[in-house]
């Protein structure tokens, strides 16, 4: 077996994974009636989720087009989630076909579709490797394989770090990240609030999933960015983030924050 291969009886189905109700929630087709309920209990407690999960995606297809028209070429993208098209290659490759991305995720049912659905190629490379552990993701082969880091990245970490908790240090999990990168590499960031609104029925939904939901303030988010230059117009909520389309009714009550930073030294 290669080491991204599993075995079926090694995927837990039993309890809601964030990359399937995400997925449920964009309309998606690959969950299950666990992620389905758990999908929908969210947006109970939090009725802006389903434009909320739209916006975060436009922000990161918004993102990687900007960091792709400052000339990075590789993408490390960290929590990819299931393919929703257009994905980051997708996106990316509009702008610069010769970008490389790196796909990783820690849910052995997201490789699986990633290699059944993606277009493999030399540009592209899908790992099975946990955020919680970076130096497993930086020293992985099959990222080797696709990302040079003696010449700039876009570190792509996308609603991802607010499912690590604060036992995890996730500040440092984002510094290990940072020292593999060169000067002239950006990081990608978004990450879930309550500045907006009490949260705390839909963090109970993610308290019987596979990652609990931890949302962070501004002020905690903005740490994540340290050792990065954030472009303008810094840390927004996701669809104020350079729009290139009127944001859509609600958005104000989108309780997620997106950023774009270069790492100038």
């Amino acid at each position: 077996m290669g080491q991204n291969a599993f075995r079926a009886e090694g995927i837990d189905t039993s309890r809601p994974h964030p990359a399937r109700i995400y997925d449920y929630l964009l309309d998606g087709k690959d969950n299950y009636e666990v992620d389905q309920l758990a999908g929908d209990q969210l947006a109970a407690a939090a009725p802006e989720v389903r434009i909320g999960v739209r916006a975060n995606r436009a922000f990161l297809q918004r993102a990687v087009r900007y960091v792709v028209g400052s000339g990075v070429r590789q993408i490390l993208d960290v929590g990819t989630g299931l393919p929703t098209s257009p994905n980051v290659h997708e996106t990316a490759q509009e702008v610069a076909p010769d970008v490389r991305i790196a796909y990783v995720d820690n849910d052995p049912i997201v490789n699986a579709h990633a290699n059944a659905l993606l277009n493999r190629s030399a540009e592209t490379s899908i790992v099975l490797a946990d955020l919680r552990d970076p130096r497993s993701i930086v020293d992985h082969p099959d990222v080797r394989r696709v990302i040079d880091f003696d010449e700039p990245v876009a570190l792509l970490l996308v609603a991802i770090l607010h499912f690590i908790t604060d036992a995890e240090k996730p500040e440092r999990v984002v510094e290990t990240l940072r020292e593999a990168l060169p000067a002239g590499s950006f990081l990608v960031l978004s990450h879930a609030t309550a500045d907006f609104a009490d949260r705390s029925e839909a963090q109970a939904v993610y308290a019987k999933a596979t990652a609990t939901l931890n949302l962070r303030s501004r002020a905690r988010v903005e740490r994540f960015f340290d050792g990065f230059e954030l472009i303008e117009p810094g840390l927004a909520q996701v669809p104020f983030w350079r729009p290139d389309s009127p944001p859509p009714a609600g958005s104000e009550t989108i309780g997620f924050f997106g950023g774009v930073a270069r790492k100038t030294g």
